[in-house]
């Protein structure tokens, strides 16, 4: 299944109907056999493979977060955990130290609010105005793809987007994954509020480079992302 998601991916296939997209070529693993047990040896019916075809997905989709810095994993999980609710201080700090890093580097990167014992993640509506990728000292994925949706979705400008998407550089592509992976936390969760923003970032991604014109990755940006401490 790999090779198909990641060619449906490379295809712009919407986050909406990426699992929808994934049955066919789940299903074909399926049909090459004339039976596919369960562990406990009885026939696996549909729905137990459907339901299979979707913890790949899952899967499949947090296979990168290796590739993200400590401080988009850390919101990732949290995320996952908490949406843009509060959560404890205790289990914020506890998870920054499993992701190599601290609540206090994460309010420098703007990414959550601590206070009063309490952390959440910032609101889109919270982000400041007139964001300069170039200009910040630890440029994350989750950071540039919060913003990247505010100019698009919030703002309504897909140029606004488009000039933040070409001076993220080399973080962009994976802004667009990392979109995907939190629309299916969404979905799963029920929140479909946030789940149509993410989805919509996918789905403006090939006019967005249009209009950034395919710029390749801003010196300053990646230097940003591979020299942060």
């Amino acid at each position: 299944m790999p090779p198909a998601l990641k060619t449906l991916q490379e295809g712009n296939i919407a986050p909406v109907d990426l699992a929808q997209s994934a049955i066919g070529p789940g299903m074909a693993i399926f049909s090459r056999y004339s039976k596919v047990l369960e562990a406990d040896g009885t026939a696996m019916g549909v729905r137990a493979a459907l339901a299979l075809i979707n913890q790949f997905l899952d899967e499949y989709l947090a296979e990168r977060e290796g590739e993200y810095d400590a401080e988009t994993r850390w919101a990732l999980a949290w995320f996952e955990q908490y949406g843009m609710e509060d959560g404890e201080y205790g289990v914020a700090d506890t998870l920054s130290k499993a992701k190599n890093t601290a609540v206090g580097v994460l309010e420098r990167a703007g990414i959550v609010v601590s206070r009063a014992g309490k952390v959440r993640l910032l609101r889109r509506d919270e982000l400041p105005e007139g964001w300069n990728p170039a200009s910040e000292k630890r440029l994350t994925v989750w950071e540039a793809t919060q913003h990247l949706i505010k100019a698009l979705v919030d703002k309504g400008s897909e140029q606004a987007a488009s000039d933040l998407l070409s001076k993220v550089g080399g973080l962009g592509d994976m802004a667009k994954e990392l979109a995907y992976r939190l629309y299916t936390i969404c979905d799963r969760k029920k929140w479909a509020t946030e789940a149509i923003v993410y989805n919509a970032l996918v789905v403006a991604w090939p006019e967005l480079l249009k209009l950034a014109g395919q710029k390749k990755e801003t010196p300053q940006a990646q230097d940003n992302f591979l020299h942060k401490d």
